[in-house]
């Protein structure tokens, strides 16, 4: 079970935190601040239960309470007040909040309500779905993973009606957004990153470049500098968020690996490797690979990708596979005039050639990703089939 414990207090928060872990398996997070980071919070975190802590003015903080509860519903809040007063009882039950407790409170009081919703959830048996996250990374400049992410993206929104966010995280050299728009970003993911402690979903979304109505972008920063702002920290809190509001979550990762991008690997549930039939791009793919593996990555997360395939070249797909020791899990044919088409015009493919092949391939990625009634491994089996 997921706990944020939120107050203004931080010697309160230290003595609750104590109070609430326990050898059980409880994820206890907490988080200095009043009433205005409780959206933040439950929009990052996704916690099952909030602690809040109040500041003793519990009528001007009713409203975000109420608020909260309208947007997570299945959110848990047990408020802590000093005032216990009928009046303050009945207009925090009315906000949705669960149990009010007394502030201070007892180790055995706030177990004791911690365990009764632990029991609740139990039979209620509430998981709640997320969004996936897909992690694109080249392995070796050139390898048109940029191309595959952004139209893969595009293609989930407009034909499967998905809604769909992708972040690119391309930290030093991001152009995501010129292969599907024309548009020029007005914040980057710096500046989320900047403001993490306040973001929340409408936050998020103001974010991005709209793209179509349910499928939005998350620029890179402008320069380097900005580049540096950007931490694991944040982009964990980020992925959290927007799992929380989109159906699919496709993040556009550069060659480079450092503790921000593997924090993106770590919470990715399929890592798409974009490699051609070349000896340079079999040799990179192979040492990504071995830095998959010391990551301890299992081989179901890594999927690779062939790009730019020809039947009868001079590298048969066989030979990778054995090299790589590992599966190819979907090739996508040449078709460098269109392709090269899209890119210059900043229009994705399917819009200026629904028809070519490479169009195609996407499709049927995009449609095996979000098929339903079929278990994980039928549906992956299906995608190893290639043409």
């Amino acid at each position: 079970m997921k706990i944020s414990i939120v107050s203004k207090n931080t010697k309160s928060l230290e003595e609750l935190r104590r109070f609430v872990e326990t050898d059980k398996v409880r994820e206890v997070q907490i988080v200095t601040g009043g009433v205005e980071v409780l959206g933040p919070v439950a929009d990052q975190h996704r916690p099952d239960v909030i602690i809040f802590e109040t500041s003793g003015n519990l009528p001007n903080e009713i409203n975000f309470i109420s608020q909260l509860n309208q947007r997570h519903p299945s959110i848990i809040l047990i408020l802590l007040s000093s005032d216990q007063s009928s009046n303050i009882l009945l207009d925090a039950m009315r906000a949705g909040v669960r149990e009010v407790l007394p502030s201070p409170v007892s180790r055995i009081e706030l177990q004791t309500s911690v365990v009764r919703i632990e029991e609740i959830l139990a039979r209620q048996g509430t998981l709640r779905e997320n969004g996936r996250v897909l992690s694109f990374i080249p392995c070796k400049g050139g390898s048109g993973s940029t191309f595959l992410a952004t139209n893969l993206a595009y293609i989930l929104a407009s034909q499967e009606n998905k809604n769909v966010l992708l972040i690119d995280l391309n930290l030093n050299f991001g152009d995501a957004a010129l292969f599907v728009s024309d548009q020029a970003p007005t914040v980057n993911l710096a500046e989320v990153s900047r403001q993490i402690a306040r973001m929340d979903a409408s936050f998020l979304s103001a974010s991005l470049i709209p793209i179509l109505p349910n499928f939005g972008l998350l620029a890179a920063p402008e320069d380097p500098v900005q580049a540096m702002e950007v931490k694991p920290e944040h982009i964990k809190a980020l992925i959290n968020l927007a799992q929380s509001q989109y159906d699919f979550v496709i993040i556009d990762i550069g060659r480079t690996l450092d503790p921000v991008s593997i924090k993106a690997l770590d919470k990715s549930d399929i890592i798409f490797p974009v490699m051609q039939l070349t000896l340079p791009f079999i040799r990179d793919a192979k040492r990504l690979l071995e830095v998959f593996r010391s990551l301890e990555y299992s081989r179901d997360k890594i999927k690779i990708l062939v790009n730019r395939y020809e039947k009868g070249g001079e590298i048969r797909l066989d030979d990778v596979e054995r090299t790589l020791n590992m599966p190819t899990f979907k090739t996508l044919p040449n078709s460098f005039k269109s392709v090269a088409a899209s890119v210059n015009q900043g229009i994705p493919i399917i819009k200026l050639a629904h028809g070519d092949p490479v169009t195609k391939s996407l499709q049927e990625l995009a449609h095996l990703l979000v098929s339903e009634g079929e278990t994980d491994s039928g549906w992956w089996t299906s995608l190893l089939k290639r043409k």
